[in-house]
C-alpha cells in the first residue's frame, strides 16, 4: 500500500497490478518510446519497494514486468523500430481486469453498486441478460480505454461493468419515468453514483474512459434486452413479464414463442413495434461496428488525442497547471518537455517523480540564464535561484 509509493486505493502497487494481469498497453502491442527506443529501458519489478535508479528491483525486462510468460524484447538498438515483430500481444488484458482491483476502497464502492444497483436489475432481468450485460460492457470499456487513456494507465476494475449496469438502471427509469413515484429523486441517485466514479476514475489504477465505454455498451445492449418504453408498449398492448431465460428456454419449461413458431410471432405486429425492433438491431449492429473499429485502431492505427490523458489521469492535468504558473523561464525546454511526456505515458517513471523532475528540470534551465528569468508577465528579475520563491516575485 505505501511502497514504493502511497496506493491512495489502500492496494498494491501498480506494477503487481500490471504482473496480475492489468490492462497496459506496453504488454499488448508495440508502443512508442518503448519497441523504438534506441536505449536499454529498465522496467520497475513487480515487488519493487523504491523508486531509486540504483535499486536492484527498479531493474527488470518488460517481460519480467508483463508476466504470464512473458512478451518479446523490445531490441534496444539503433535499428529499433515500432514495426518490430513479433510484437506483444496480452489480449487476455482487455477481460482479466475485470476481476481485479486497485485496492480495498476501489472494490468497497464496487461492491456497494453490485450490492444495490446491481441486485436489483439482475432480479429484474434475469441472471442471464445481465451477465451478457455485464461482460460486455467490461470488454467494451477496457478496449475503450485502450485506445485513448495514456497508455503508461494500469487499469483494473469493474467499473466498466458497473457502468453498463448504470446505463440500464438510467434506460429502465427513463421507460418508466411517468410511472415512478419519485423519477427525479431517482435520476439524482444515479447521476451521483456517476460523478462519484469519474473522480475515482482520475487516480491511478482506475481509467474514466473504461466508465465511458461500459456505458455506451450498457446504454446499446439495454435497449435490445430491456422491455419497450411503457407508454410504448401500452400503445402496442404488450404488458409481458422478463422471461427469466435458463439455456434458452423459459423458467416454466415451455419454448419461448418465436421457438415454436418463428412465422406467427411476427404476425399482427404494428408499425410502432416493426420501428422500435429496428432501433433495437441499429443499437446493436452500431455497437459491433464500433467495437471492431475500437480493435483496429489499438492493433493497426493507434490514434488518439492529445486531451485526453486528462480524464483518467489526474497527475497529468496537475502537472500541466502547475508548469503553466511556475515562475521560471523556458518551460519547453527539451530536458523539461521528455519529462512532462512521461507522465500517465509509457515510460518506467512514477507520476509524482515526474511532476518533481518538470520542476526540476524546469528551475536547472532557469538557472543556465546567467543573467535573468522572466515571469508570467513577462518581466524580467535578477538571477538568484538560491533565493527565489516559487511566487514569480524577485529577491
Amino acid at each position: 500500500m505505501t511502497q514504493p509509493q502511497f496506493n491512495p486505493m489502500i492496494g498494491p502497487s501498480n506494477y503487481i497490478l500490471i504482473n496480475m494481469g492489468a490492462r497496459f498497453v506496453p504488454c499488448m502491442h508495440n508502443t512508442k518510446g518503448v519497441q523504438d527506443s534506441k536505449i536499454v529501458i529498465s522496467w520497475p519489478c513487480p515487488n519493487a519497494t523504491s523508486l531509486e535508479a540504483s535499486n536492484p528491483g527498479n531493474h527488470c525486462t518488460l517481460s519480467e514486468l508483463c508476466g504470464f510468460g512473458g512478451v518479446p524484447e523490445p531490441f534496444y538498438n539503433g535499428t529499433a523500430t515500432i514495426d518490430q515483430t513479433p510484437e506483444p500481444n496480452q489480449w487476455f488484458r482487455f477481460i482479466v481486469p475485470m476481476f481485479l482491483h486497485a485496492g480495498l476502497i476501489h472494490i468497497g464502492f464496487n461492491m456497494l453498486l453490485q450490492l444495490t444497483m446491481g441486485r436489483d436489475m439482475e432480479k429484474s432481468i434475469g441472471s442471464i441478460r445481465f451477465f451478457l450485460v455485464y461482460i460486455s460492457s467490461g470488454i467494451f470499456g477496457f478496449v475503450m480505454g485502450g485506445n485513448f487513456a495514456a497508455t503508461g494507465i494500469a487499469s483494473t476494475g469493474a467499473s466498466g461493468s458497473l457502468f453498463g449496469v448504470i446505463a440500464l438502471t438510467l434506460l429502465d427509469l427513463l421507460y418508466s419515468w411517468k410511472d415512478r413515484v419519485s423519477p427525479v429523486k431517482d435520476l439524482l441517485l444515479i447521476f451521483l453514483d456517476i460523478v462519484i466514479s469519474f473522480v475515482l476514475g482520475l487516480l491511478p489504477g482506475l481509467d474514466n474512459f473504461s466508465h465511458i465505454g461500459g456505458f455506451l455498451m450498457g446504454i446499446a445492449l439495454g435497449i435490445c434486452i430491456l422491455h419497450s418504453p411503457n407508454s410504448l408498449r401500452r400503445r402496442i398492448g404488450e404488458d409481458t413479464p422478463y422471461a427469466q431465460v435458463n439455456n434458452g428456454f423459459l423458467s416454466q419449461g415451455t419454448p419461448p414463442s418465436f421457438l415454436k413458431n418463428p412465422v406467427g410471432f411476427f404476425k399482427g405486429r404494428k408499425p410502432l413495434w416493426w420501428a422500435w425492433w429496428l432501433i433495437r438491431a441499429g443499437a446493436l449492429v452500431l455497437v459491433l461496428v464500433v467495437f471492431i473499429l475500437l480493435l483496429n485502431n489499438f492493433y493497426v492505427y493507434h490514434n488518439t488525442c492529445s486531451w485526453c490523458k486528462y480524464l483518467s489521469c489526474l497527475v497529468s492535468l496537475i502537472a500541466d497547471i502547475a508548469a503553466s504558473l511556475i515562475p521560471v523561464a523556458n518551460m519547453n525546454s527539451p530536458s523539461t518537455t521528455g519529462v512532462k511526456s512521461a507522465i500517465c505515458r509509457s515510460q518506467p517513471t512514477s507520476r509524482a517523480s515526474a511532476i518533481f523532475s518538470v520542476a526540476w528540470s524546469t528551475w536547472q534551465d532557469s538557472e543556465a540564464d546567467s543573467n535573468h528569468v522572466v515571469d508570467q508577465r513577462g518581466q524580467k528579475h535578477p538571477h538568484d535561484f538560491r533565493n527565489q520563491r516559487w511566487t514569480g516575485k524577485g529577491e
